[in-house]
């Protein structure tokens, strides 16, 4: 006889509990104290579901739980109904069944109503007709009971009834829930009526609702719910039947249940195409969108929008504006995803519209309680940036609005929206550069200083615009050397107040500082108010000029460069070269104007050359580059034969590198774009071979050729799918007595072990199970159940087992067994499964801040040597990224060229959430092998990640023409 797997629907954890015997449950069972009882019964549950059989157990709960009215102990005795073993070896129903169902009997005609309805809802469970059949006169007078929770039930029931038997147990069933529904006047019961209609007698539901067309909203939501799937289904097998259920659709897109609202619009869009449906189930997307308060419904409902945006984007642009509102939420990812959807429905009729949504939304950032703002104006900086990089006419207004943000947080991108405009648009150049030259004292981050300057040397290209930026940046840097007694003579007050960091002069102090403007300073020890020691720095008999000097010397810039930020003052020679540079083609080499800003510029090009020397000291490798930059540049105007040839770099290959940089950022932008679109690996028209309609004489000569092919034009791949074979593991050796595999197959939190155990003795094994034990965060939810497997004989046996972390597990056991012959128990022991990373995380994007955020965060770190037999930059890299499931966030136009080193962000999530962070830098040595050398290291919020990141970066680093790593 072949065994089956029990039907059963519960499932507890057992875990942790300790387990009696079968005597002590049936000694707690046979006492008149209710809690013993439960205690009892809870145990014999627990144990039949681990695998027990304790058949002794049966008669004593009918004797010692029956006539109870314990609430508790009926539900308790109704789960151990369902789990117990209600067949003998042979396949006959126990005789001790015939005192269950009698049971069952009374408490269907039990005077209280809940005794009633909870048994019609346990015998929705069951599958044994021979315990279903004598009830069911009982069950059709429950349908006729005075309350509707009896009633609901009782509805409910006859439905799974007429599902799993239904000419053997109920064939007038429909005819009975016909009239039942008919007068029924319970939202509930009417909904569990019609749930029977749907699915057993789907004509009869089509009449119900033809002729309560108009009552259907009255229904409730459940049956709402239940009239539309009744509507997809009937549609989507006879598409002439629309017509019979358009008005109920629209009815219900006007219903007051969020959920009934939603359904109705799926069906609506997934039934007709037309603009007026798709308009309808738009605009109620766009009400949820903005009525409820659940962040889980507005991210579903905007991937809904999403959907829709594929192929009926002229029709959601006429809510645009709508869904536009849903940016008032405070939660980031849902503005996120609201951008995403409505920067692809911009037009010209809507631009203005749309940019002063986002321009409020930008001075609405700057509100001190609003949460994680800057990532906020972050997104809307780049939303934006793509509205004036598609529509010239708002690229003016929205700059301005923008440049407001360049001394905050967000500056870098809106400093870097800035560069991208002043290229594209020639004609906003004046305007922008103006404001940026006024906005650079305000500045305060060193990087976004240094986009400015590089703005203004690349761009200011007349005589007034050179004299303005130079003038400003001039003063800006201050008087030279760039030493800290100098900036604390240029911020120090004549009373001899210390001069403080990053702030204006003291009131009074630094107004005062003197007369002439030929001061001298005077430099002494002071004690501060707090008993430490500092050194104050005044100024002397000097005049106004003097003191235009200290107020102008406390820019930003200047503290940045007498601090050390020797990248900045690389960018800002370059820049005031370049402007020396034009106002010599514009003025000439000898004019006054030009050689007065040839001298300032050599000037200030010694005093940051003596820093770089400085600083070098501790980090030669680093400044070494900015010194020799330094040093062309005064080259350049110094030397006429070096002007002559740097000059058509500094002045021209610059920018057209740029331009170059743009474009490929546009070219990338335009290629992923494609690739989100999900087209199509293989074409409608693409020819198919088929074997089996080829000529015998060609079947011969292109069998070999062409099946490799249709098994790839047929499924859209490139290779016939071998991820299921890659996840087998073979858990017993060949001479084992038993013979084990198992096909490990991973659902995000779930992981299902198919184990094929196979018996290669020539005798039969009892209680055959096998024994899991996990190591991790891996759990085992259920213990397999024990078989008796015959001489030769397999068996599929199946195992649970949750996930709740992305750090690598380990799954071991032993299989037991007893020789039916010999009585011996015998133990074989199964190799570990090893659950692979790979599984659990995918590749995933954020923007350069955020990565930049949460690799400062995180703690744990680790960091894997380069050891590979790669040589070439990019196809390490490529073979990294394909081999670990993360995505590269550094763009590929910046990874271009010949350069021997490489630098690169990647950045994957798992399915629990967890941010895995991966960084490579890499470099090729100069030597003949041409190897790489460097590091990679992986963040990550908890160890777990990072240790199993890192063995699978490790194991996976290898190159053309090694072996293959196993995982």
């Amino acid at each position: 006889m072949a065994v089956t797997e029990q039907h059963c629907t519960i499932l507890f954890n057992s875990d942790g509990l300790q387990s009696m015997q079968q005597d002590d449950i049936i000694k707690n069972l046979e006492q008149p104290n209710i809690s013993g009882k439960v205690t009892g019964i809870k145990q014999a549950i627990l144990l039949l579901l681990s695998g027990e059989t304790m058949p002794r157990l049966l008669m004593s709960v009918i004797k010692g739980c029956l006539k109870d009215d314990s609430k508790e102990l009926k539900k308790l005795v109704m789960m151990y109904w369902e789990v117990v073993k209600k067949y003998d070896a042979e396949g006959k129903l126990l005789p001790e069944m015939i005192l269950v169902c009698n049971a069952l009997r009374n408490d269907l005609n039990h005077p209280n109503e809940y005794v009633r309805g909870c048994t019609l809802r346990f015998l929705c469970k069951l599958r044994e007709p021979e315990l279903l059949e004598p009830l069911i006169p009982t069950v059709k007078l429950c349908l006729e009971h005075r309350h509707s929770y009896v009633r609901r039930n009782a509805a409910l029931l006859c439905y799974y009834v007429h599902k799993n038997f239904g000419q053997q147990l109920l064939p007038d069933g429909p005819e009975l829930i016909e009239r039942f529904i008919a007068a029924e006047g319970d939202t509930s019961a009417r909904r569990s009526a019609f749930l029977f209609l749907y699915n057993e007698s789907e004509e009869l539901a089509i009449d119900f609702l033809n002729n309560h067309m108009e009552d259907v909203p009255k229904f409730g939501d459940g049956f709402a719910l239940l009239v539309l799937e009744l509507c997809r289904k009937v549609c989507r097998r006879d598409p002439s039947q629309k017509s019979r259920f358009v008005r109920v659709l629209l009815s219900m897109l006007q219903s007051r249940s969020a959920a009934v609202s939603y359904e109705a619009a799926w069906t609506l869009v997934s039934l007709s195409g037309a603009p007026t449906a798709i308009r309808a189930a738009a605009t109620t997307y766009a009400q949820l969108l903005n009525t409820q308060s659940d962040n889980n419904v507005k991210l579903i409902v905007l991937e809904r929008l999403a959907g829709l945006k594929k192929h009926h984007t002229k029709v959601l642009q006429e809510v645009l504006m709508d869904i536009l509102r849903a940016l008032s939420s405070p939660n980031v990812d849902i503005c996120r995803k609201t951008l995403e959807v409505a920067m692809d429905l911009v037009t010209p009729r809507n631009i203005e519209e749309v940019v002063q949504v986002l321009k409020r939304e930008v001075v609405r950032t700057q509100e001190a309680g609003m949460e994680k703002g800057t990532q906020y104006r972050t997104l809307l900086i780049q939303a934006i940036h793509g509205c004036a990089t598609k529509f010239a006419d708002v690229a003016e207004s929205v700059v301005g609005v923008l440049m407001d943000f360049l001394n905050g947080d967000g500056a870098m991108d809106v400093i870097l929206f800035v560069r991208s405009i002043v290229e594209q648009y020639e004609g906003l150049r004046p305007s922008i550069l103006s404001k940026l030259i006024f906005s650079l004292r305000d500045m305060v981050n060193g990087p976004v200083i240094a986009v400015a300057i590089w703005i203004l040397g690349e761009y200011c290209e007349d005589a007034d615009a050179i004299t303005s930026a130079f003038t400003e940046l001039r003063e800006s840097v201050g008087p030279m050397p760039l030493t800290e007694a100098n900036s604390s003579a240029a911020n120090g007050g004549a009373d001899g107040g210390p001069a403080k960091e990053g702030g204006a002069a003291e009131e009074g102090g630094g107004a005062a500082a003197g007369a002439g403007g030929g001061g001298t300073t005077v430099t002494k020890n002071i004690v501060l108010s707090d008993g430490t020691y500092a050194t104050q720095t005044t100024v002397q008999g000097g005049g106004v000029a003097a003191v235009a000097s200290a107020l102008k010397s406390d820019a930003r810039l200047r503290q940045l460069l007498v601090g050390g930020e020797i990248f900045l003052g690389s960018a800002l020679s370059a820049s005031l070269t370049k402007m020396t540079l034009r106002a010599m083609d514009l003025l000439g080499d000898s004019s006054p104007a030009a050689k007065e800003m040839q001298i300032a510029t050599l000037q200030i090009l010694c005093g940051l050359a003596k820093v770089i020397e400085a600083r070098s000291l501790t980090h030669r490798g680093a400044y070494a580059d900015c010194l020799e930059r330094v040093t062309m540049c005064c080259r350049s105007l110094l030397d006429p034969a070096a002007r002559a040839v740097l000059k058509p770099t500094l002045l021209d290959l610059c920018r057209q590198s740029f331009q170059q940089l743009l474009d490929k950022e546009k070219a990338a932008q335009a290629k992923q774009a494609e690739e989100m679109e999900g087209r199509p690996r293989s074409q409608p028209d693409d020819l198919i071979n088929f074997r089996q309609l080829r000529s015998n004489a060609l079947q011969a000569a292109e069998l070999d050729i062409y099946d490799g092919d249709d098994i790839s034009k047929a499924t859209g791949m490139d290779a016939p799918d071998t991820g299921r074979l890659s996840h087998i593991y073979q858990l017993s050796g060949f001479a084992d007595p038993v013979y084990a595999e198992a096909c490990v197959t991973v659902h995000d939190y779930d992981i299902v072990l198919e184990m094929l155990v196979i018996n290669r003795t020539p005798n039969t094994l009892t209680n055959l199970t096998v024994e899991l034990s996990t190591m991790g965060d891996l759990r085992l939810v259920e213990r397999p159940q024990s078989h008796t497997i015959g001489p030769l004989d397999s068996r599929n046996i199946r195992a649970n087992i949750k996930v709740s972390s992305t750090e690598t597990g380990h799954i071991f056991g032993t299989i037991v067994y007893e020789n039916s012959s010999t009585a011996e128990k015998t133990y074989i022991n199964l190799n570990d499964i090893h659950m692979d990373i790979m599984d659990y995380i995918k590749p995933a994007s954020c923007s350069e801040e955020a990565f930049r955020s949460m690799w400062a965060e995180f703690e744990w770190e680790n960091k894997v040597a380069v050891n590979t037999s790669f040589t070439d930059l990019n196809a390490f890299l490529k073979h990294l990224v394909a081999k670990t499931n993360t995505n590269c966030l550094t763009p590929l136009s910046s990874l271009d060229g010949s350069s021997s080193f490489l630098a690169a962000n990647l950045y994957a999530m798992s399915v629990f959430g967890e941010d895995a962070l991966v960084n490579v830098s890499v470099e090729k040595k100069s030597d003949a092998d041409g190897k790489l050398s460097g590091h990679v290291r992986i963040r990550s919020k908890t160890q777990g990640i990072a240790l199993s990141l890192g063995d699978r970066i490790t194991l996976v680093q290898r190159g053309p023409g090694t072996t293959k790593a196993q995982p």
